[in-house]
Order: C-alpha cells, then sequence, then structure tokens
C-alpha cells in the first residue's frame, strides 16, 4: 500500500455540517419513537415473545399475564432505554455541536464522553433488567414454576466495547486538546 492509499480522505466542513444536522434529526427521531415503540411492544407482544426477550424457555409462562405484568415489565425495560436515550441526547447535543463548526472542543468531547458512560450504564442496566423481568413474567406461574433467568448476550458485549471505544477515543481527544493548548501558551 502506497502513501496515498493510506491516507484517509478528509470530510469536507461543510460535509461535516450537514451530516451532523441529519444526525441530530436521527438522534430526535430515537427520542420519540423509542419510547414509544416500548410502549406499544409492551401493550402488544404476545407471552411467547416475551418470554424469548427475557431469556426464558417457551412455555415458561403458564398463567396468564396480567396488567399489572405488562406494566411492571415496561417499566424495569424502561431503565436501560432511559439510560440509552440520555446518551442520545448527549450525542445530539454533540453534533448540535459539530454542525455549528464546533468540532474540537472540550465541551464536544466531553458530551461524546458522557454518551459512552450512558451507553454502557444500559448496556450493563439491560443484563440486569431482563433477569428482573424473567422474574415479573412468571410471578403469576405456581410455586416451582417461577424462573430466574440469566443471560449474557454477544449483543451487551459489544454495546460495552463500543462504549468503551468511544469514551477512549473521547479521552484521546481532550488528551490532544490540552497538548494543542498548551502548545499554543509556548508559542
Amino acid at each position: 500500500m502506497n502513501s496515498a492509499e493510506s491516507r484517509a480522505v478528509p470530510l469536507s466542513s461543510q460535509r461535516v455540517r450537514r451530516i451532523s444536522r441529519w444526525m441530530v434529526a436521527a438522534c430526535w427521531a430515537l427520542l420519540v419513537t423509542l419510547p414509544l415503540a416500548l410502549a406499544y411492544y409492551w401493550a402488544t407482544a404476545s407471552a411467547d415473545q416475551l418470554t424469548a426477550h427475557a431469556n426464558l424457555p417457551s412455555q415458561a409462562i403458564s398463567a396468564p399475564l396480567v396488567l399489572w405484568q405488562r406494566i411492571a415489565g415496561a417499566a424495569v425495560t424502561a431503565v436501560p432505554l432511559g439510560l440509552l436515550l440520555a446518551g442520545v441526547w448527549q450525542a445530539r447535543r454533540c453534533f448540535g455541536m459539530f454542525a455549528q463548526g464546533q468540532v474540537f472542543t472540550l465541551q464536544a468531547t466531553a458530551l461524546l464522553g458522557r454518551f459512552a458512560g450512558w451507553v454502557a450504564w444500559a448496556a450493563l442496566a439491560s443484563m440486569l433488567a431482563s433477569s428482573a423481568t424473567s422474574v415479573l413474567l412468571t410471578l403469576n406461574n405456581p410455586p416451582g414454576q417461577r424462573h430466574l433467568s440469566v443471560g449474557i448476550g454477544s449483543d451487551h458485549v459489544f454495546t460495552l466495547f463500543f462504549a468503551g471505544l468511544v469514551w477512549l477515543m473521547a479521552a484521546v481527544i481532550a488528551q490532544g486538546q490540552t497538548l494543542a493548548e498548551e502548545n499554543e501558551g509556548f508559542v
């Protein structure tokens, strides 16, 4: 590979701003639609779909689900979603700064780091939420047929890896910004 092939083609400032505006809109769409989708899912999902979601065997729910179980399940799974949406809110603010041409600022870097933190907390909460949901869904089962399911999936591991990657990138960018400011002080 020659040196021309190894160099990345930089995005123009205008293109970064345009893409960032689209990303702000995408973040708003997620902030609005994901809570609605969660409510719709818990209102309409079959018992079989809910058992799969809670890492339970297919026939784990032997008693009919009652309304409070659906509401409690939705509330439990809303916690990781809320944490994820807090991260999306940080990303929206970061993209808003990019759209205004404020790319390499300490505030944008801090927002990127906060996004990563919220995403990591959401992944951890999701693991706990699926266990709590398994208990809620089988609570009306007769004694001896109730379940506690614990599961860690590749989606959780990947999400934690992604959050760590973004957090590290934000930390490196912040360190570079600090060094650049120190160098400006010497000139």
